[in-house]
């Protein structure tokens, strides 16, 4: 698609640390031209002590926003203006949205994450549990779009325990409990889904969240989904396709995420294939 000439220059961001491996302005770039847009979209590191004059900085002229990831996803609900339902029900933002000098804090992961599970042929079934690895603000969007998928109880297992408490105690609900508990408390032959949300594999393809003897528990047609993406065949993704497990990596909500984001900024809808033909070209086993 052609852009005008005449067409203002927007602005996207990441602001990570750190930011250098991520694919998101591959996504983006192609996302800017299916649009007919004239956008940049830029990943840029930002330790934690940085994030407030970063963030500040996205109310500029021209900014559309930023994707925020690890290690900000938490710290940045106190620096934004408002937050939707949704970040403020997940306790994280990884999407800031710059609307006439206000910046709206959302979040894109728990969607993304549904759409993907639902691309991956994920079938809920009443009764069904799920377990959610890690306690970080990925594992909060974890927790929130199982509850909303319907399973009757979200175990989070983390390895550091007192984190996985303070997750659960962040979503109340009586009817669907969500509980913290070491992997070998947890009824694997419940379980219908194991969603990993710690960054256990991420750049180590030896490293795992989870013994094997766990996924050897699970049911069969369980279906476990790893949101680390590089490389694309974890050892957790190796081990459970081992055991006749249904296995997929992040890719697909990584794509989705980031074509709801980019809805947010542009009010422009691209078909998320457009995401994953950019991730075809870049990500490498």
């Amino acid at each position: 698609m052609t852009v005008p000439d005449a067409a203002p220059l927007l602005h996207a961001f990441l602001l990570a640390d750190p930011a250098a491996h991520s694919l998101s302005p591959r996504m983006h770039a192609a996302a800017f031209h299916a649009a007919g847009l004239n956008g940049t979209y830029g990943a840029r590191r930002v330790p934690a002590s940085d994030l407030g004059a970063a963030l500040a900085a996205l109310r500029a002229p021209g900014v559309l926003g930023a994707n925020l990831s690890l290690p900000h996803k938490e710290t940045a609900l106190a620096l934004l203006d408002t937050l939707s339902p949704a970040a403020r029900a997940i306790g994280a933002v990884n999407t800031v949205v710059h609307r006439n000098g206000e910046l709206l804090g959302d979040n894109t992961d728990a969607p993304g994450l549904m759409a993907a599970l639902d691309d991956a042929g994920f079938d809920w079934t009443p009764g069904a549990q799920a377990v959610v690895l890690g306690a970080g603000g990925a594992a909060r969007a974890a927790v929130y779009a199982a509850l909303r998928l319907g399973e009757a109880r979200v175990w989070v297992v983390n390895r550091t325990p007192a984190r996985a408490q303070a997750l659960t105690r962040a979503f109340p609900a009586p009817d669907r409990p969500v509980v913290a508990a070491p992997a070998a408390d947890v009824p694997w032959p419940e379980i219908s889904l194991v969603i990993n949300a710690s960054s256990a594999g991420l750049d180590a393809p030896d490293q795992t969240p989870l013994d094997a003897a766990c996924l050897a528990g699970l049911p069969p047609g369980a279906l476990v989904y790893d949101m680390v993406y590089r490389p694309l065949d974890t050892r957790l993704l190796r081990e459970a396709r081992a055991l006749g497990l249904r296995a997929e990596n992040g890719l697909g909500m990584l794509a989705h995420q980031a074509r709801l984001a980019f809805g947010l900024w542009t009010g422009v809808t691209v078909p998320v294939e457009v995401f994953l033909g950019a991730l075809d070209a870049g990500a490498q086993p």
